[in-house]
């Protein structure tokens, strides 16, 4: 599945791009606002060279456009940038509204955040999958600095681990492989249509959390 943001791109080179996905045969996109420029974090992201400001604007872009399997993301614990949680929900409906056809959600932690947002999100319409996205914790610093970059919450008792055994990468790892075992477990225990991991490029907590946890 291929991942299309749209921050600073304009709307030619945005088709040109998923017209080439198109033509190899991928038929599935995640469409996505990306993240801000660093110069621009305080303002409204602009809509350089006729192009789109937020995932919304790709999304209905892309539907109407192509031919293909749209995703979008959602956000357990709230849009860092949303006013109030009602508020993200709707944008979520829209993103729905509007051509997506499932949801991957933010990284999270503590399933109960993403069993929650399940239940709101069928509570206002929502009925596309809900694809719960899991990042294995490979690195203390690494994931403090992600999570306050996307408003997610790191559990006591698992910062509390990580910080015991900070100084070994070896022992950070064995946690964060643990912690996300039981967390997938648990997901599709009860009822979490699949699983969507953040590999940051590095496959071996994947690999290892795939062999722990296929029947």
């Amino acid at each position: 599945m291929a991942h299309q943001t749209c921050v600073g791109d304009a709307r030619e080179g945005i088709t040109q791009n998923v017209q080439r996905l198109v033509d190899a045969g991928i038929t599935n996109v995640l469409a996505l606002r990306g993240d801000r420029p660093a110069e621009n974090l305080d303002a409204s992201p602009p809509a350089d060279g006729g192009g789109f400001a937020h995932a919304t604007d790709l999304i209905e872009h892309l539907n109407s456009t192509f031919d293909i399997s749209i995703g979008a993301a959602c956000y357990p614990e709230t849009h860092p940038e949303s006013g109030a949680p009602g508020d993200d929900m709707q944008w979520t409906k829209q993103k729905i509204a509007l051509g997506a056809g499932f949801l991957i959600t933010q990284l999270f932690f503590d399933n109960a955040h993403y069993f929650a947002f399940v239940e709101q999100a069928r509570a206002v319409g929502i009925t596309v999958p809900i694809v719960p996205g899991i990042m294995p914790v490979t690195n203390v610093a690494q994931v403090e600095r992600f999570t306050k970059m996307c408003g997610a919450t790191i559990p006591r008792n698992l910062m509390a681990r990580l910080k015991t055994v900070q100084d070994d990468p070896a022992a950070v790892m064995a946690v964060g492989i643990e912690h996300a075992i039981e967390q997938c477990r648990d997901l599709l225990g009860r009822g979490a249509p699949g699983l969507h991991f953040y590999t940051l490029n590095s496959s071996f907590a994947t690999r290892s959390i795939l062999a722990a946890i296929k029947p």
